[in-house]
């Protein structure tokens, strides 16, 4: 959410900003929330009139009564009765403009960053650096569920039936496979200074439409049926959370935090042949890393984040790539966004693995997370996020990079303390 400020003071910057989002069904509302808060200021000066009236009135009635002039009381009292009543109306309208210029000020645009890359969508996003020579072995590297069914490390069938597409089991060694590339990840992140957290896998409404837009939040968030609590779809949710009408001593920023959860998503919309696999799914678990820092440190910040990614995945011997989200491509929380691409040897391209986001204050606005100066002012903080690993989506990307022509796995360096093996035998 912008400051409305800038509706106020240079709306066409406002809209200049949803046209290279592609939104031009927005402009409108740049205009109707201005209007709305004309309104709302002159009502508002209109109350603190009519409190002061009030006041002021209210004072002589015991000073009449003293001189026994009661008829005259009386009157007052009845001006004092019929000023209540006026300020009663007006407040109610003071406070029924304020919740629709919320409303549409959540749905406008966040500023993007000038360095964003102007496009339409995702097919326009640009590479912007790889890290490690893709390559494609002279055996065929099969579907990763192949693979995987191969280890004996995957039931897909028995998960159909008692959840339906979109779920799996995973055991013997995939699953500690799994849970020791999270362990590795948890440990990795701690060693970069960042603090370990555990957050609630549920939170509130109010919690929801902090982190992330309507469109978002109808597209992945599971509701729990008659009661005021969403399924988190990542930790940044809750995590971001945690800072909630807070206000943080400048002294104690940054706030460096890595977090593991179950993660839930509709994932509305969803489609293609990687659906067969562990692709596209609705649970799944995941390491982040969230940063609440000052302004202007965030830009520092977010290129130390997804830099942590690209080191843990090489770590792990995965060849992948960075590519800067275009403008029509950004939630509309983000000033800017870089996606992690994890090489696939089967499918001979990259492939999503991670996003790293700043938000800006955006976060910060509609959750009030500020920060208190040294001089003792006020300001709102900047917050970040970025995916460290998320198996099993990540699992594709190490079983294809570390497949030998036999179907075992090799297990780098980096991993073997936690699987306490240099290799994945086939069964």
């Amino acid at each position: 959410m912008i400051d409305i400020k800038w509706i106020r003071t240079n709306p066409e910057l406002v809209k200049e900003n949803i046209k290279k989002k592609f939104q031009d069904d927005k402009l409108a509302l740049v205009d109707e929330v201005a209007e709305l808060d004309r309104k709302y200021r002159e009502t508002k000066t209109a109350c603190d009139g009519l409190r002061n009236k009030r006041k002021t009135v209210s004072k002589t009635i015991g000073g009449l009564m003293a001189q026994g002039k009661k008829e005259e009381a009386e009157a007052v009292k009845a001006e004092v009765a019929d000023l209540g009543n006026q300020l009663s109306e007006m407040e109610a309208l003071e406070t029924e403009l304020e919740g629709k210029i919320r409303e549409i000020m959540l749905v406008i645009p966040n500023f993007i960053d000038e360095s964003v890359p102007i496009g339409k969508d995702d097919s326009e996003n640009v590479e912007v650096e790889r890290f490690g020579e893709p390559f494609v072995p002279d055996f065929p590297v099969p579907y990763h569920v192949d693979i995987m069914e191969k280890l004996g490390g995957i039931d897909i069938d028995s998960a159909r039936k008692t959840s339906g597409n979109g779920f799996y089991y995973l055991c013997g060694d995939i699953a500690r496979l799994h849970s020791s590339i999270l362990s590795y990840a948890r440990d990795f992140m701690i060693n970069k200074g960042f603090k370990y957290y555990i957050p609630p896998f549920m939170i509130r409404s109010n919690v929801v439409t902090g982190v992330m837009s309507f469109a978002e939040m109808e597209g992945m968030m599971y509701k729990i049926e008659g009661e005021d609590l969403y399924l988190i779809g990542t930790s940044e949710h809750s995590m971001i959370g945690k800072f909630i009408d807070t206000i943080i001593p400048e002294e104690k920023l940054p706030q460096c935090l890595t977090s593991y959860s179950p993660c839930f998503r509709k994932e509305v919309g969803a489609h293609g042949i990687e659906e067969r696999g562990v692709y596209r799914i609705h649970q799944f678990e995941k390491q982040e890393m969230i940063v609440v820092c000052k302004p202007e440190e965030s830009m520092d910040w977010f290129k130390k984040m997804y830099e942590n990614t690209v080191e843990f995945f090489r770590t792990l011997d995965i060849p992948v790539r960075t590519l800067e989200c275009c403008s029509g491509d950004l939630a509309d929380l983000k000033v800017k966004s870089i996606d992690v691409e994890a090489w696939s040897p089967r499918q001979k391209k990259y492939f999503e693995v991670g996003s790293c986001s700043n938000l800006g204050d955006a976060q910060a606005r509609r959750l009030g997370i500020r920060v208190k100066a040294e001089d003792g002012s006020k300001y709102f903080a900047h917050t970040l996020n970025n995916t460290v690993v998320a198996p099993p989506r990540m699992l594709i990307a190490f079983l294809e990079n570390n497949l030998n022509e036999d179907g075992s796995i090799r297990i780098p360096e980096a991993l073997q303390k936690y699987m306490f093996t240099d290799k994945i035998d086939v069964e």
